[in-house]
């Protein structure tokens, strides 16, 4: 059973994308979704939120040399875990920290499944064989 109550954001310039990525975390039983569409409006909410956000996705093209996002959201008290999709600057180590880094365009259900089984601890671990007797 999914936690409710983790805060989860998503930053992307598109519209589409954003209410795409949303859907796929309602799918997987995620209500407490936030989308913001610039950097404007994500940085503030990152840097002077009340309470840690437990999961930010983010655009990788959004940032276009603005702002180095691997190193921004390295071990930031106010973010847990952050998924960096759409990253075309090569090389970028797939996981830092609480940071995993993907080119792909956009995340599909396969990819925010396995993201969830890290950040939500209540799931059990994708691919885990659960037995009832």
């Amino acid at each position: 059973m999914p936690n409710k109550s983790l805060r989860i954001l998503i930053a992307d310039a598109q519209h589409f994308n954003r209410l795409r990525i949303e859907r796929l975390f309602n799918q997987l039983g995620y209500f407490r979704v936030a989308p913001v569409q610039s950097l404007d409006e994500l940085l503030p909410l990152v840097e002077y939120g009340c309470e840690p956000l437990d999961l930010v996705l983010v655009n990788g093209a959004m940032a276009s040399g603005a702002l180095d996002l691997l190193n921004f959201f390295t071990d930031n008290p106010q973010v847990h875990h952050v998924f960096i999709f759409n990253e075309q600057q090569a090389p970028l180590p797939p996981v830092a920290g609480n940071v995993q880094v993907s080119q792909a365009a956009l995340p599909d259900l396969a990819s925010i499944t396995q993201l969830m089984s890290a950040v939500d601890r209540r799931l059990p671990f994708v691919g885990t064989v659960i037995s009832v007797r």
